[in-house]
């Protein structure tokens, strides 16, 4: 058959899927970041597609796939991502506030933070990092920006510490840092783009897998 890993990342999902896939089967693997293809496996039953998933559609149809059996999407940011600090999805440690998935995309973390306004910032963490009181986590990036630009993650970490709960500090900075990374990368319409696209490329008795990490992803997934 034929099947597509949504989110190369690592590697680790297409190796498994190439080694239960026959000598007749063939597997495309997509990853929208640059580094994903050193970890390209060297196989012929193998096609990296160096495209954010939401071209899903239009990336087969120009290889002539008009049907696939299987799609896998693992989403989230990978392991790769948090060990690449320089690329700043982790707040431990310091870093430019990156965030892109995508290095070639124009918008960065740095961008938000100091060019949206405080409705849009508050939009934001309480959207895609279900946070509380966002409009007092906007008032101390503004206070913050406002006297210097933030431009690395230990910036903002110290520019929202006024507003960070003391016991649950950890827990406060992975929303924050997810809320921003979503926004970043256009994580939730690139998913809706990719599920609506599986429906249309699915052949009968096809399968679509999902693996999510949060609640935003899980409550798209599951009502589609």
């Amino acid at each position: 058959g034929i099947y597509v890993d949504l989110t190369m990342g690592g590697g680790g999902h297409t190796r498994e899927i190439l080694k239960h896939l026959g000598p007749k089967g063939h597997l495309l693997s997509f990853d929208q970041d640059p580094d994903a293809e050193a970890n390209a496996p060297d196989d012929e039953r193998h096609t990296f597609v160096a495209s954010n998933f939401r071209f899903l559609r239009g990336a087969l149809r120009l290889r002539g796939i008009e049907g696939v059996d299987g799609i896998l999407a693992d989403l989230g940011v990978s392991s790769h991502h948090f060990d690449a600090k320089h690329r700043g999805f982790s707040f431990s440690g310091d870093a430019p506030l990156d965030m892109r998935m995508n290095t070639r995309a124009k918008l960065t973390a740095a961008d938000i933070v100091n060019t949206y306004s405080n409705e849009a910032l508050a939009k934001i963490f309480a959207e895609y990092g279900e946070l509380d009181t966002t409009w007092k986590i906007a008032n101390c990036i503004e206070r913050a920006r406002t006297a210097s630009p933030i431009t690395t993650t230990s910036g903002l970490v110290d520019a929202v510490r006024p507003c960070t709960p003391p016991k649950d500090e950890a827990k406060f900075l992975t929303k924050l840092f997810q809320a921003l990374r979503i926004e970043v990368n256009g994580e939730m319409e690139a998913l809706k783009m990719a599920l609506e696209q599986s429906l249309k490329l699915l052949k009968p008795g096809g399968r679509l897998v999902v693996i999510s990490y949060h609640s935003l992803e899980d409550r798209i997934v599951k009502n589609f």
